[in-house]
């Protein structure tokens, strides 16, 4: 792989490494929540990086609503017309191993979350014992999220890219199933999937496709189980420069099996939902490591039986820089 492949990819995949928890109004499943937030991957995520520590910072919003008459169990009820708003900080360092593992690059990652979350409900039917809900409720909550594991395993042949990662939630965060608001998402979770980036640093150009399932434990407080998510980001892009990324994200996101505790009225309660929109990304030196930012949005369209809106992401990762090339030796000089 050439130096300039090797400094963009070592900035870039530690972003790519991500699994992240977002606010409880932002994503499907019981209350419109799911453990993966659609836009996890994006660009080169399945390109290997320069081994050593780094350290990721992200800011995630997001603002999504859903209609007057669409109805959401939650904790023992069931909320009409949901709408949230999050504001989140996701931190926490990564480790990419420099000894290859069956042939490829190992990474570890974890995460930490905090921020706010704002959600509200147009009404509150009943609880599953018949109790009647007060209608019209507004709640904020600024406090602390789940913790996010994650590994990965990669491996590179030219232009072509390969990746099998495994994630999972660690239900430590701030919940409730009387809150409308909440960080924590009440239950444990386990994701895995395999991905692929095409990468040709001569022209420039990248495309990458990272598939996943998730398979949700109970969340014993509510007596109900979300079902298996399936869920597909991609990312495709060109550098102007050897510092300068534009281009497209995307990510498509189906929930393939029947939640378990849902009442009778809501089904399987099944969610959807696509979303796409542009990023940017910078490459500079910090000191003697390497700095990445990106900017990305998704505008959300399809979405059944989850809240739709838009989201945004802005990415700081600090990377070890890559190796440099090799210092020419003295020329040859004839006797």
């Amino acid at each position: 792989m050439s130096q300039y492949s090797h400094r963009i990819i070592g900035g870039l995949a530690a972003v790519a490494l991500l699994a992240l928890q977002g606010p409880q109004a932002a994503s499907a499943d019981e209350g419109g929540i799911s453990f993966w937030v659609p836009g996890f991957f994006g660009s080169l995520a399945a390109a290997p990086g320069t081994p050593g520590w780094s350290w990721i910072s992200i800011y995630y919003h997001t603002d999504v609503s859903a209609g007057a008459g669409m109805q959401f169990p939650r904790g023992g009820r069931v909320d009409v017309g949901v709408s949230g708003k999050g504001d989140l900080g996701l931190y926490g360092p990564s480790y990419v191993f420099a000894t290859p593992v069956l042939g490829g690059q190992l990474s570890a990652t974890l995460l930490g979350v905090a921020g706010r979350n704002q959600a509200a409900a147009e009404a509150s039917l009943s609880d599953f014992s018949g109790r009647t809900i007060a209608l019209g409720r507004t709640q904020d909550l600024t406090s602390y999220g789940d913790v996010i594991p994650q590994i990965a395993l990669k491996w590179n042949v030219g232009v072509n890219n390969f990746m099998v990662y495994g994630t999972g939630d660690i239900p430590v965060g701030d919940y409730d199933r009387h809150r409308l608001a909440n960080l924590g998402i009440g239950h444990g979770a386990i994701d895995f999937g395999v991905g692929y980036t095409y990468f040709n640093p001569l022209a420039g150009n990248e495309f990458s496709a990272v598939a996943g399932a998730t398979y949700n434990f109970k969340n014993t407080s509510a007596n109900y189980q979300n079902g298996v998510d399936f869920h597909v980001d991609w990312g495709a892009s060109h550098f102007l420069t050897k510092q300068l990324q534009l281009g497209l994200v995307g990510y498509y996101f189906q929930q393939i099996s029947d939640d378990s505790g849902a009442p009778a009225l809501l089904g399987g309660f099944r969610s959807r939902v696509a979303g796409v929109g542009p990023q940017l990304g910078i490459l500079f030196p910090v000191g003697d490591m390497q700095g990445y930012l990106n900017l990305k949005g998704y505008k959300e369209f399809a979405a059944q039986n989850r809240p739709e809106g838009w989201n945004a992401w802005l990415s700081f990762v600090v990377s070890p820089a890559p190796p440099q090339p090799a210092a020419a030796g003295p020329m040859p000089r004839k006797p």
